[in-house]
């Protein structure tokens, strides 16, 4: 009974993980990213940055200093790690920079440019892609960002 039932979960895995492979996705962290296409060509080992300029580096969900620009990501809002109003706020912020940083550093990237070249702060308004798909849009679907719709609102 044992060998069965490890057997089952042995093939169990291996259709999974075929699943994965034949989706075009692969899980990193627990949850599936996108695979990169030939337009994806930006590319940079991502660290943290909580303040303060950076080369390559993640701010929080929705910001990072990517060869010395800042960048916000203009599809999401992202809770917020600098001055939460909230435990709550501050605790999903901290998940949403976290995932950021796995997905900038899981490959090759787009910068898709938008509407306007740069927010009221500098900041130039970019979409991060991967193989076509918004990097923002995933974050939405785990929960950890919102489709970014103009002004401010609450998290908490």
């Amino acid at each position: 009974m044992t060998r069965f039932l490890s057997l089952t979960l042995m093939l169990s895995v291996a259709i999974f993980g075929g699943v994965w492979t034949v989706s075009g996705t692969a899980p990193i962290g627990g949850v599936a990213a996108f695979a990169a296409s030939a337009a994806d060509t930006e590319t940079a080992s991502f660290g943290m940055c909580h303040s303060g300029g950076g080369t390559n580096c993640v701010v929080d969900g929705d910001t990072i200093w990517y060869r010395g620009t800042k960048i916000r990501i203009a599809d999401i809002d992202t809770p917020e790690t600098h001055q939460p109003k909230c435990a709550a706020e501050a605790k999903l912020g901290a998940a949403a920079t976290r995932r950021m940083l796995q997905l900038v550093n899981a490959g090759p990237f787009t910068l898709q440019s938008i509407n306007r070249d740069e927010d009221r702060y500098g900041r130039k308004l970019r979409v991060i892609a991967r193989g076509g798909k918004s990097l923002g849009e995933l974050l939405v679907e785990e929960g950890l960002a919102r489709y970014y719709k103009g002004g401010r609102r609450g998290w908490c």
